[in-house]
């Protein structure tokens, strides 16, 4: 299910750094010779593979990092992680079984464990030519996640002909859309995803009993079905939460929160197969939800979706699975169970579809035109899983299995009678990207037979011409950042291209080596939601379920500039298929070390714990002495870093720091991508007693409280803060330093249920030196009554500093934007620094780690503490 805080009103290729004789890491040449126009799908992206669910909002538990630490290094394993087109089906393989695990949460409500599923799986495959199986990935904690397929047999040449259809929907769709071929022989893709919330279980059974059914069926309709579609089961997304009852993986994150980011294994998984299959349908089965709901849902709708056609077929199948879930029989009286809901058609707001981060929202992007949540009706996690009788879970626990298979089944129908108009609809929405063609408002007549259509449905936004991702020193802030974003643009099959010399667009140059996006592509709606700066929804609805601002083109630390006008024709462009690398150590003399960017704090600290002697500049760059050249070639090239010839002298020592780290889960992913030596610390951790030497200083956001703690965990806290810093952020940090006295200001609390992008106005000091004009808030909070020796470093623009996003006031009038306007948002003195943003933020606003990594490094210093 998701949760929110508000109750609803009703292959990335790695060009190589080549070193020289003379010690100099030079780049490679950027471009081939031999470049096709539109480069291939790479298997292999490099991005971080750092997590969070700051969504629960909790710390991390001891549990969850002994589980994940457990087998996140093994994410590819044995078994061939997906097929290639060249390949027919079925394609079978021998799964080697898991060891017993009598504690999987799963036996208990009578479900299937994880560790019966590779046998259940080999079972399958042996009933006929129907079934395939195949590993999609790992999980964070190094699980297996299988892909089962589910169609009529294929010959090596039918499967690359039904690749070759796929290719020209993507990159000729007014082409495919005249295709008779198409027309008559492709096979609908549809993929169904199950158990992404690992405790939220029953898809998977659900899914693996019509499989069974499908494997086997000789009936006309099952022939029918199986001859056009291809099927696509995610047995289980979210192996490790099943396992464990969890919501979250083995990394604490909700990954249905994670699609703009996808920091997590399993939701590059899943993202790699949405982008290789291409489905026109798919369904992600929850719980619990009573009765079940099914989406299409409320407003807001995202802008960047062709919305019209998504909501045509996304209400069609909607009705049709609420028909067969009512048609089961279950009553309120006698089972307990509610009659099926759509959110569009039975509720005002509070279920929207408007930020990318949720799986069905996310597959609207690669041309999924029937994509749905269903939140199956019995809740059988949390209390109910521990106080109830097994008998009533397993009760429960079947009626939801039966009513998620009805959901399947219905969708099934739908793709076997719609198949033809699925698909023309699916090359119509990337027919209109590529094309420039203007989005067709909702509407009855735009959308005929869905009820209740209103100006409150109608979203739209103007595509700008192109967006550039500027080359150069004096165009780019941060040349690894925008590394990283034109990789995560390719991962998200988002083509770019890059400038084989300088070139005029918009009315301004752009130097050689700039990156263009050309917003006339199939996926521009994922492009644009990715880089756009979003919309200010305050005034939209009353309440949101989840984020509603996430600019990458403002958050990930690189300049992005849409155009808006021009023409790209005759521009030097040339598509890519990874960044170039921006690694560099110059051959001679003392080297410099920016620290703008999460990779380079990695860098920095890679080169402290192997005992290089770094030192701080006044600008609060890092020096490396000449004598290090040999580390810093390999910082560079695992970080894709670079280190620029200096003069400057270092003046302050730098040293590894210990970090002590009460954060939520995305924060602790964060410092470890920034590679920090942290120990997670919480109230219970401190109250059973905690070896402080063993840490530099404390970095505090979350599950630690001062009036929680003991009598002898408060003395020993306060005699480490009465000689170490203190980095705290949001309430819970502030909260903390106003009980240790460390700082004087007081925390003022903005409306808990805001977030969203902000401008903001930094100082020039060394923590917020070249730090980005924008940060992310989530529950904002800024401070006043500063004391004498508190230091503003930042503060929320005047005016109205919300760019996008949703954020009122609270019910009393006060907390809002305008109250925020102008106030201070970090703070520091001699001894804290305070965050009333959200630097960190489930893995995502990038741009702004360094303002971290850089406070940590201050209040260690400060304190003289090593």
């Amino acid at each position: 299910m998701r949760t929110t805080r508000a109750v609803p009103a009703r292959p990335v290729l790695l060009i190589a750094l080549a070193l020289t004789t003379a010690g100099s890491l030079l780049l490679a040449t950027p471009y081939s010779a031999t470049a096709k126009p539109r480069p291939p799908r790479p298997p292999v992206h490099r991005e971080a593979a750092l997590d969070q669910d700051a969504a629960a909002r909790t710390p991390v538990s001891a549990a969850q990092q002994a589980l994940a630490g457990a087998g996140a290094a093994n994410e590819a394993g044995s078994e061939a992680v997906l097929g290639d087109d060249d390949r027919g089906y079925p394609r079978r393989q021998v799964l080697a079984p898991d060891a017993e695990n009598p504690a999987d949460k799963s036996i208990k409500l009578g479900l299937t464990p994880y560790h019966a599923i590779a046998p259940k799986l080999n079972a399958l495959q042996a009933l006929g030519d129907r079934v395939s199986v195949e590993v999609a990935g790992r999980s964070a904690a190094g699980h297996r996640l299988y892909l089962v397929t589910v169609t009529a047999p294929e010959s090596a040449r039918q499967a690359r002909a039904q690749a070759r259809m796929r290719e020209l929907i993507d990159h000729a769709p007014a082409v495919a859309a005249k295709s008779s071929e198409i027309e008559r022989a492709y096979k609908a893709p549809v993929f169904l995803n199950n158990n992404i919330h690992g405790n939220e279980w029953e898809g998977t059974d659900a899914s693996l009993r019509l499989i069974e059914r499908l494997a086997t069926a000789q009936d006309g309709r099952t022939r029918d079905l199986l001859a056009h579609s291809r099927l696509y089961f995610n047995i289980t997304a979210n192996p490790d939460g099943r396992i464990a009852g969890t919501r979250a993986n083995a990394n604490g994150f909700d990954m249905n929160r994670d699609f703009a980011t996808a920091s997590q294994p399993e939701v590059r998984a899943m993202r790699r197969i949405m982008v290789d299959k291409q489905p026109a349908v798919m369904l992600d089965l929850h719980g619990y939800v009573n009765g079940t709901l099914i989406e299409p849902t409320t407003p807001p709708h995202g802008e960047n979706y062709e919305y019209d056609l998504f909501l045509k077929n996304t209400y069609a199948n909607a009705l049709g699975m609420e028909t067969a879930v009512n048609g089961l029989g279950y009553t309120p009286d006698e089972d307990g169970v509610e009659p099926a809901q759509i959110p569009f058609r039975d509720q005002d707001e509070g279920w929207d579809d408007w930020p990318p981060i949720f799986t069905p929202q996310y597959a609207a992007f690669h041309g999924t035109v029937a994509a749905h949540t269903v939140e199956i009706p019995m809740r059988v996690n949390g209390s109910d899983y521990d106080t109830l009788p097994v008998t009533e879970l397993r009760r429960r626990s079947a009626i939801n299995v039966d009513v998620a298979g009805a959901a399947l089944r219905a969708t099934l129908d739908f793709v076997r009678t719609k198949r033809a108009s699925l698909v023309a609809d699916q090359i119509e929405v990337f027919r209109r990207g590529a094309a420039g063609a203007a989005q067709v408002p909702v509407s009855p007549e735009t959308v005929p037979g869905v009820p209740g259509i209103g100006p409150e449905d109608v979203y739209t936004t103007a595509f700008p011409r192109a967006y550039v991702i500027p080359a150069g020193p004096g165009g780019q802030r941060s040349a690894p950042a925008a590394a990283r974003l034109v990789d995560h643009l390719l991962a998200n099959d988002v083509r770019v291209t890059r400038a084989l010399h300088s070139f005029r667009l918009g009315g301004r140059t752009y130097a050689k080596g700039s990156y263009v996006v050309d917003m006339r592509q199939p996926r521009r709606g994922l492009a644009n939601a990715l880089l756009a700066d979003g919309r200010d929804i305050s005034g939209k609805v009353s309440v949101m379920y989840d984020i509603s601002g996430w600019s990458l083109g403002r958050l990930w630390g690189a300049t992005v500039e849409p155009v808006t006008r021009g023409s790209l024709a005759g521009t030097p462009l040339r598509p890519v298929s990874a960044a170039a690398r921006v690694g560099y150590v110059a051959p001679r003399g003392d080297l410099r070390l920016r620290l703008d960017d999460p990779r380079e704090l990695a860098a920095l600290n890679t080169l402290l714990r192997d005992g290089v002697p770094v030192r701080r500049a006044a600008d609060g760059n890092a020096i490396v002495p000449a004598s290090a050249r040999t580390k810093a070639v390999a910082a560079a090239r695992t970080y894709d870093v670079a280190f620029d010839a200096t003069t400057v002298r270092g003046t302050t020592p730098l040293h590894r720091t210990r970090v002590a780290a009460a954060v939520t889960p995305g924060e602790l992913l964060a410092l470890r991508e920034m590679d920090f030596a942290v120990t997670p610390v919480s109230a219970q951790v401190l109250n059973a007693g905690f070896d402080w030497s063993s840490v530099d200083v404390l970095f505090v956001s979350a599950g630690l409280a001062y009036g929680d703690l003991s009598g002898a965990a408060r003395t020993a806290l306060d005699a480490f803060l009465d000689g170490h810093g203190l980095v705290g952020r949001g309430a819970t940090g502030a909260a903390l330093n106003t009980a240790a006295g460390l700082l004087a200001v007081k925390p003022v609390e903005g409306n808990g249920d805001a977030n969203g992008v902000v401008r903001v106005v930094n100082s020039g000091s060394l923590l917020m030196r070249g730090a980005p004009s924008h940060g992310f808030v989530y529950a904002p909070v800024w401070f006043t009554d500063l004391g004498p020796d508190v230091r503003v470093e930042q503060a929320y623009a005047t005016g109205d500093p919300l760019v996008s996003g949703h954020w009122r006031p609270s019910r009393d009038g006060a907390g809002g934007p305008s109250d925020a306007a102008g106030q201070p948002a970090v703070v520091s003195g001699p001894r804290a620094v305070l965050f009333g943003t959200e630097p960190l933020f489930r893995d995502h606003p990038k741009g702004e780690f360094a303002q971290v990594g850089r406070a940590l490094f201050g209040m260690a210093q400060a304190s003289g503490s090593r």
